[in-house]
């Protein structure tokens, strides 16, 4: 039996079934025209905040601590634009793993792209700084068509989602796995372009506690430490919609970060977070509320979820 066919067997099991028709009828509505993808978008985003009650409770504490000068009625706007975002940001992510370069000619609008240029032809390793916003894929999908990147992601539990995962490797030069970190310092001594965003809550290990939003957050430093072994250029990237309705993507490179890293890991955390904030202010329904973002509390701080 042929090598490829016999991995793939496993994921065929019953139990996957419903996963694969779930994935079959996803990809007959990446078929359908651009602005009608955009709206059952939301219509998916909306029955997800009404079934997913303990992801809409983290997202409504999220809200509440991040943005104290909005009403409720404003928060609960913003709460509901977030689902929808949400349900678009699927069939979005699908659409940057499916669809053909002519898809995405005219939604691309792009900002500041000499700075990447600028940080390649420094001849060190590249890292482009992103955060986990609902549109992250598309702009990963503009990176493959710039330039050779590797990928830094979180593996999936599930063998069949993990697949889809995987295959973007037709597209992208390196997906690695954001433990492997012998690779991710091997890719960026060579010099290569490495695309990661490191702005979740991984624990006590290797982070400190950084503002976000005014509220102490347990930050990774790995951004620093990375640059700190590998002498890499950090560039700031960003994707934001541009529109809930109608769509679009604005395509973002901020300059290359000076006197990065310095000697005081937890100011540069706090350099990164601000950056974070200030693009999710322009567009706070797209960033990823519904993860628990201030789970690792301070010592003796009692926990907000």
């Amino acid at each position: 039996m042929n090598t490829k066919h016999s991995t793939l067997l496993p994921l065929f099991k019953p139990r996957y079934w419903l996963l694969w028709g779930g994935i079959g009828l996803l990809w007959c509505v990446t078929r359908l025209p651009y602005q009608w993808q955009l709206a059952i978008g939301r219509k998916m985003g909306q029955l997800t905040y009404y079934l997913a009650r303990k992801r809409r409770n983290i997202a409504e504490i999220n809200l509440k601590l991040c943005f104290p000068e909005l009403s409720p009625s404003q928060r609960q706007h913003l709460l509901s634009q977030h689902f929808e975002s949400l349900g678009m940001g699927l069939l979005e992510m699908l659409n940057a793993w499916w669809q053909p370069d002519a898809f995405f000619k005219s939604l691309w609008q792009v900002e500041g792209i000499e700075s990447l240029q600028t940080a390649l032809n420094q001849g060190h390793g590249v890292i482009l700084l992103s955060a986990h916003f609902h549109v992250l894929e598309i702009g990963g999908r503009y990176l493959t068509q710039q330039t050779a990147i590797h990928v830094v992601y979180r593996p999936h539990e599930n063998p069949v989602i993990e697949y889809f995962f995987k295959r973007r490797e037709k597209s992208v030069e390196m997906l690695i796995p954001r433990d492997n970190v012998k690779e991710i310092l091997r890719s960026l001594k060579n010099h290569k372009t490495l695309w990661f965003a490191m702005d979740q809550n991984y624990g006590h290990k290797h982070s400190v506690f950084a503002p976000f939003f005014g509220i102490p957050a347990a930050t990774n430093t790995a951004t620093s430490r990375l640059a700190q072994l590998t002498e890499a250029v950090i560039v700031p990237f960003f994707t934001q919609r541009l529109n809930h309705k109608y769509g679009g993507y604005k395509i973002i490179f901020y300059p290359p970060l000076s006197n990065f890293p310095s000697e005081n890991f937890g100011e540069d955390a706090t350099r990164i977070n601000q950056l974070i904030e200030k693009q999710i202010r322009l567009a706070p329904e797209q960033y990823l509320w519904s993860h628990r973002r201030f789970k690792d509390r301070p010592f003796g701080e009692e926990s907000f979820y």
